[in-house]
């Protein structure tokens, strides 16, 4: 049988469509590549009909057949059972001529999951090695939404053979990948790491897709391909519905060919009638050796649309003692004490007010409303915390472009808590990304591009500060989240309140190579309940024993108990603007006149910088 590649020398060969969306119209809604031991049939008859509607190309219902995703089932023991009996069962329903690929889809999906790309090289070749074994015709690599991920699995394919290898990447807008590269660049690198085809599959249809290729130009060696969804998906009474539209392929397809694609199939939404449609187009039709190149206008993008001559916090704190002081939004609509506070603060001296996203995963005012309303009314500076937790994608991305508009660029980026410690415990926690993850799209944010690639116009100027917890048992252990956060791109730090005055200078030590500065959390306490509450039911804080012993003492009388929690305070305060330039004042139940007066008290006692020396300023 001729090698694939050089039956594409001279020809347009048809791929075949969805697997999944056959297996989905019969009611099947599990993992659709266990059927390779459990149902054969069912998934010899989905390529019949492929073949028959004239499929030169099968592949194996391989797609999520690797260990990690098969572990979901249970089924991450059976990982050669299933690839081996996938290649069985696509010999079995293919003709002689009939290619068949060996499928393996990537992992590192657009929800930015949290795999290291080390993790997945085992992974991948484990699948590789059963489908290769098993005599595939060629591998195909599909579904890639990350780059590094994809160069892995092309050079993994490559080292352990020299069949054929197809790499499919995932575009996030017309020409470019997630993160901003482009599609041009990024087939000429896969090419360059040995893929016989680049293309690119699912995600879009033939619109998008076409588009993107108009703007490649034809390569040295390798030759393209393309697999289009069926349409953008519809989705009602829980399920996804996509355009069935064949005819519209067969128009796309002679524009695909013209664009210089060899290999067409189809992905999401795609059945035997649309690939009947593209073996239809490529009769008759040879590969072009040429095309035409559509060029792309870039312009350049300004700094920010929001001029501010704001010093960034993180370079200001560098320079001298500076003070934040976090102001919880109100769980009701009455806001006029949070606006109060914020001018109380605000005329005391503070940098920043900073203010929590739904803290404690309980619904309170938008802190981006109130970051408009105190910025505009009594000119504090905001400092909006951002959570990973109530928005998708979609949403943290509008809500980011939201606070650029206003001109709010101090931003602090950070899980938050799951939903089961809130008001609505049945509620879904989102978390598509980590706060790791939040901080690098920030900072994409920072050059113009979107989340998902596309140019925006402008440069957004934020600040982006992250979480660092030191109430832990292993402090070196906070310290290397921290270093990770830095490669993300984070600019300062916030710690929880701290409780111990031997802490802050462990913490010191600790931190002493850490270039971003930090503001160290102090949160005065007001009783001895609340003490009590804080150390036995908030996740992050602890207290001394010491400390919970003289707030018991002071009992439930208001004043006693803030007297003694701010003397508390106080002495937490000297010990901590010895060693660090940055505060950070947790105001408690928006009893504002509290952070007011330790913020006199750290401007009136430690208005000069009388850090010890260190290997780095901080």
């Amino acid at each position: 049988m001729t090698n694939l590649v050089e039956a594409l020398k001279t020809n347009i060969l048809v791929g075949d469509g969805a697997m999944g969306t056959l297996l989905y119209e019969q009611g099947i809604d599990r993992c659709f590549e266990e059927l390779n031991v459990t149902d054969p049939e069912k998934i010899v008859a989905a390529h019949v009909a492929y073949v028959e509607a004239g499929a030169d190309v099968i592949q194996t219902n391989t797609y999520a057949a690797n260990r990690m995703k098969l572990a979901k089932y249970q089924l991450d023991d059976q990982v050669l059972e299933i690839n081996r009996a996938a290649v069985r069962l696509a010999r079995k329903a293919a003709k002689q001529e009939t290619f068949v690929l060996g499928t393996i889809g990537g992992i590192r999906s657009v929800q930015f999951e949290e795999v290291e790309i080390q993790e997945v090289q085992d992974v991948f070749l484990e699948q590789m090695k059963a489908l290769v074994s098993e005599g595939v015709d060629g591998l195909l690599l599909e579904t890639f939404y990350d780059l590094e991920e994809a160069k892995l699995a092309v050079s993994l394919a490559r080292s352990l053979t020299d069949l054929p290898v197809i790499a499919h990447l995932s575009i996030a807008e017309i020409g470019v990948l997630q993160g901003g590269k482009l599609l041009e660049e990024a087939f000429a690198e896969l090419e360059g790491l040995g893929a016989d085809l680049v293309g690119i599959n699912c995600r879009m249809g033939p619109y998008q897709m076409l588009r993107s290729l108009e703007t490649v130009q034809l390569l040295d060696r390798a030759y393209y391909s393309a697999y289009p969804n069926a349409s953008l998906p519809d989705y009602r009474d829980g399920r996804l519905y996509y355009h069935s539209n064949p005819e519209y392929f067969y128009e796309m397809g002679k524009r695909f060919v013209q664009q210089g694609v060899r290999l067409l199939g189809g992905c999401c939404g795609t059945t035997p009638e649309h690939v009947r449609a593209f073996a239809k187009v490529v009769k008759g039709l040879k590969p072009v050796v040429s095309k035409p190149v559509r060029l792309e206008i870039k312009e350049t993008l300004s700094s920010t649309g929001q001029k501010t001559a704001r010093e960034p916090l993180a370079e200001k704190v560098k320079k001298q003692p500076s003070i934040i002081v976090e102001l919880d939004p109100p769980k009701n609509l009455a806001i006029d004490r949070f606006v109060e506070g914020a001018a109380a603060l605000k005329n005391a001296g503070v940098d920043a007010v900073t203010m929590a996203d739904n803290s404690l995963a309980s619904p309170r005012v938008d802190n981006l409303a109130l970051g408009a309303i105190i910025q505009q009314q009594v000119g504090a500076r905001p400092l909006v915390h951002v959570t990973c937790r109530d928005r998708n994608l979609i949403g943290l991305q509008s809500h980011l472009m939201g606070l650029h508009a206003l001109g709010m660029t101090d931003l602090l980026a950070i899980t938050g808590d799951p939903t089961k410690v809130g008001d609505f415990p049945g509620a879904t926690s989102v978390y598509d990304v980590t706060s790791f993850q939040l901080i690098s799209l920030i900072k994409q944010l920072n050059e113009g591009i979107s989340f998902s690639g596309k140019e925006l116009g402008q440069k957004a100027n934020f600040s982006v500060g992250a979480a660092f917890n030191p109430n832990v048992r292993h402090l070196e252990r906070a310290v290397q989240r921290m270093e990770k956060k830095i490669e993300a791109g984070a600019d300062y730090f916030m710690t929880q309140p701290i409780y111990n005055e031997k802490q802050i200078e462990d913490i010191y030590e600790a931190t002493k190579h850490i270039e971003k500065p930090i503001y160290i959390g102090i949160m005065p306490l007001i009783n001895g309940r609340n003490a009590e509450f804080l150390h036995n039911e908030v996740p992050g804080i602890k207290l001394t024993d010491q400390i919970r012993e003289r707030m018991a003492r002071a009992g439930e009388d208001r004043q006693k108990g803030e007297r003694e929690g701010l003397a508390i305070a106080k002495s937490l305060l000297d010990v901590a603007t010895h060693y660090f330039n940055g505060i950070y004042l947790i105001t408690p139940f928006l009893r504002y006149g509290m952070t007011v007066d330790l913020t006199h008290y750290v401007k009136e006692t430690h208005h000069q910088i009388r850090q010890p020396e260190r290997s780095v300023q901080k």
